[in-house]
């Protein structure tokens, strides 16, 4: 990486960090500290909304998921819109009217002390791993250019957020989502601007488009009804409806973003932000993914993305092997690109019969291609077992590094920094608030002076700092990180909304009853995730239905008499 390289990302980083650390480190109350004193207008809420979606993993691992498997990830969020209309409809009015802090407060008024903290207990679980991936994602970036250990690095990035987001509170870590949203926009839009570039040194964006969808990449819709396929329509429009009411109308991380806002109308707006946008942002940027796959059908890319596999391979007894399968790789690589400008030649004289023959040498091509992908994958775990060969969340900061011009790498690795900061200091601000409210000031100390709390939850968001950090050293054992936070998601999100729909719609049920059928329900999606390959889509569904049907049989089983 160059000096301007460098000058650009830690400038960027220099003024988003002290910006919301310096301007808003005081604070006198609680309300100020975790709600930002509830000052907040839509388009605020909206991006913070937005940016705390929007983690590092979004434009380190969406990208290489699309590289690989095509456009189809974006129907993960087809339910998206209706979920954020039922929040705005259902969850923003009842919690505004009850002034809670956090949405568990709500499952107390609603049931019982133990439903509530079981409801706090299951979010503290999930989005405390999930900090702990979105400090990961970054820490690749700084390990990989400077060629720092990993696991330093990744404690350095994590203390640097922890800092941040225990100095500036809840107005801090919304407002500077602004500027990392300004950043992020920017960034993604210059890269995606200078990659159509390179590709139309080859080829017409027409036909980069053609080519793509003859290699299987840009298809957004799948009706099938299998359950083993992770992403169809069925899976969006249901199990994507379910995770994504769960995570807007029960994560607290989100839950404090829109409770920050002046009013009902307010909060409402800025979700509707995010009704509009979220798809397209999502679409563009797996799209993004899909045309460097296509930049890589003249270009020719590595035959292994992580660096760091490729250099212990290469220093190995089986550094030949390695090498022969990279000359095949080459080898392979010459012959679809000839086949691919054949292809061309064919579609200009409109010849179906040469456009046919030579669709089908491309998909072969492209097959062996992935095969020998697989194949050093395989070389490497014979080295070492315990290697990870996942590679495809370094496709797109390969590309960053070798093809984009000075400045623009730091622009785009500050993207990278600015998202990544947004999303875990919201994280943490949300673990602080829940630990805070639902535990310590509701357990432990129930009467105290204001600033004694505002201490407490500084402390308690240094502490989730540490924990996400310790999980953040063992993140390179999970799959790619977009699907990792997903699924995680998707585990614990059921149950959760489960307890919140028998809360808003079934006054019959009481609190015993849902307690033990979140409990048995959230103990059934475990069980059914570790030994089944069900889409982790549908556990949000199996998970909340499971939820409301066994606290229907339980109330009736206790109230029989």
């Amino acid at each position: 990486m160059s000096n301007i390289d460098l000058i650009v990302l830690l400038s960027t980083l220099a003024f988003i960090v002290g910006y919301g650390t310096l301007k808003y480190k005081s604070h006198t109350n609680i309300d100020g500290y975790l709600l930002g004193d509830k000052s907040f207008k839509w388009g605020t809420i909206g991006l913070s909304v937005m940016a705390t979606q929007a983690s590092a993993i979004t434009f380190i691992s969406t990208p290489g998921q699309a590289y690989e498997s095509g456009m189809g990830f974006v129907q993960n969020y087809f339910g998206l819109p209706l979920a954020l209309i039922i929040v705005s409809a259902v969850f923003i009015p009842i919690y505004y009217k009850l002034k809670v802090f956090t949405a568990y407060e709500f499952l107390e008024k609603r049931f019982d002390l133990k439903t509530r903290l079981l409801g706090a207990f299951l979010f503290l679980l999930q989005r405390g791993l999930a900090a702990g991936i979105t400090i990961y994602a970054p820490a690749i970036i700084i390990s990989t250019v400077l060629h720092w250990d990993l696991s330093y690095t990744i404690m350095l990035v994590g203390g640097l957020v922890v800092i941040y987001t225990v100095s500036g509170g809840s107005k801090a870590v919304s407002i500077t989502q602004k500027q990392q949203m300004a950043v992020i926009m920017i960034g993604m839009f210059v890269a995606f601007g200078i990659l159509i570039y390179l590709i139309t040194e080859h080829v017409s964006f027409s036909d980069a488009l053609s080519l793509a969808g003859s290699l299987g990449k840009l298809e957004v819709v799948n009706f099938s009804f299998d359950s083993e396929v992770r992403y169809t329509f069925w899976t969006g429009i249901t199990g994507g409806l379910f995770l994504q009411m769960s995570y807007f109308g029960t994560d607290q991380s989100q839950v404090s973003r829109y409770l920050s806002g002046k009013n009902v109308a307010e909060s409402r707006m800025g979700l509707m932000f995010n009704a509009i946008l979220k798809i397209p942002m999502q679409f563009f940027i797996l799209f993004v993914g899909v045309m460097v796959f296509v930049f890589y059908q003249y270009n020719l890319p590595p035959v292994h993305f992580k660096v760091s596999n490729v250099e212990m391979i290469e220093g190995s007894a089986k550094a030949d092997e390695y090498l022969a399968l990279e000359a095949k790789h080459r080898e392979v690589f010459d012959q679809k690109l000839e086949a691919i400008t054949d292809l061309q030649t064919a579609r200009i004289a409109n010849n179906e019969t040469a456009i046919k023959s030579n669709e089908a040498l491309v998909i072969q091509y492209q097959a062996e291609t992935e095969k020998t992908r697989q194949e050093v994958k395989d070389l490497l775990t014979s080295v070492d077992a315990s290697t990870e060969t996942k590679d495809s969340d370094y496709i797109f900061l390969s590309f960053i590094l070798e093809y984009l011009p000075v400045g623009v790498i730091g622009l785009l690795l500050a993207v990278i920094f600015s998202a990544a900061m947004s999303s875990t200091a919201s994280e943490l601000n949300a673990l602080a608030s829940t630990t805070t409210v639902d535990f310590y000031m509701r357990l432990v100390k129930k009467d105290g002076a204001e600033k004694h709390f505002v201490h407490a939850s500084k402390f308690f968001t240094a502490f989730w700092g540490l924990v996400a950090i310790g999980f953040a050293l063992f993140a390179n054992l999970v799959e790619n990180l977009i699907e990792a936070v997903n699924i995680l998601g998707s585990i614990f999100y059921g149950s959760i909304l489960g307890i919140f729909l028998v809360a808003f719609f079934i006054k019959v049920i009481k609190g015993p009853a849902v307690f033990w059928a979140a409990v048995i329900s959230q103990l059934v999606v475990i069980v059914l995730f570790k030994t089944t390959d069900i889409a982790y889509l549908w556990y949000n569904v199996i998970g909340c239905f499971g939820v409301i049907t066994l606290a229907f049989v339980i109330n009736l089983v206790v109230n029989k008499d």
